[in-house]
C-alpha cells in the first residue's frame, strides 16, 4: 500500500506574515530581515553574509580613519586638527560590494514606448533632478498635450512620468520654456536602444 502524502510544514514570516522564501517580494523586506536572520536563516544565507560585510566595511572605516589621522608630515595633520580644523570630510555613499556610489548626471531622458503595435507611451524620467515635482509636472504635461500623464515607478524604483501619445519631439520645447531650469543641452532621447541629445 502506498504512504499517504503528507501536508507541506509552511514557514510564515512573523512580520509580514507571507511565507518566509516570499518575504523578499513583500512590501517591506528590511523589516523582515531581523526576524529571517534568527528563523529562516537558510533560505536567506546573504542575510548573514551581509551583516559579515557591514562588520568589514566598519573595520575598514575604523582603519582608514586611523590611517589618515596618524598619516605623518611630522604631524602635521593632528596639529591642524589641534588647532580647530574641524572640517568635516565629504560623506560618501558606498554601494553593498564597496564600490563608491557615482552622482547622478542631471539630465531628461524621453523614451517613446510602443504597445500592441499602434499605442505609444512617452516615458520621462529625471526631470526631478532639475527641481521639479513630478505630479505638477504630469498634470502640466496632461493638459498641454491633452492626454492622460501619470507619475509611475519605473524598472529602477526611480519615479517617471508616462504620456499616453507620441509627444517625443514636441516635448522638448515645452520642457525647456516650463521650467527654465531644464537646459535642452541635458535633454536627450533613446532611439534604437541608444542616446541621442535633443539640442
Amino acid at each position: 500500500m502506498a504512504e499517504k502524502p503528507q501536508p507541506v510544514r509552511v514557514l510564515y514570516c512573523g512580520v509580514c506574515g507571507l511565507p518566509a522564501e516570499y518575504c523578499e517580494f513583500g512590501p517591506d523586506f528590511e523589516k523582515c530581515k531581523p526576524w529571517l536572520r534568527v528563523n529562516a536563516a537558510d533560505l536567506y544565507p546573504d542575510l548573514l553574509n551581509e551583516d559579515n560585510q557591514k562588520d568589514v566595511d566598519k573595520a575598514a572605516e575604523q582603519l582608514q580613519s586611523v590611517g589618515i589621522s596618524s598619516s605623518g608630515d611630522g604631524g602635521g595633520a593632528s596639529a591642524a586638527a589641534a588647532s580647530g580644523g574641524t572640517s568635516k570630510p565629504e560623506e560618501v555613499k558606498r554601494l553593498p560590494g564597496g564600490k563608491i556610489k557615482k552622482k547622478e548626471k542631471q539630465e531628461v531622458v524621453i523614451e517613446k514606448i510602443v504597445r500592441n503595435k499602434r499605442k505609444c507611451v512617452t516615458v520621462v524620467k529625471g526631470l526631478e533632478l532639475f527641481g521639479v515635482k513630478l505630479s505638477d509636472a504630469s498634470k502640466k504635461l496632461g493638459k498641454k498635450f491633452a492626454t492622460g500623464a501619470s507619475v509611475v515607478k519605473g524598472p529602477t524604483e526611480k519615479e517617471q512620468i508616462d504620456v499616453q501619445g507620441d509627444i517625443a519631439y514636441d516635448i522638448v520645447e515645452f520642457l525647456t520654456e516650463t521650467w527654465p531650469d531644464v537646459p535642452e543641452t541635458a535633454i536627450f532621447f533613446i532611439e534604437d536602444g541608444k542616446k541621442v541629445a535633443a539640442a
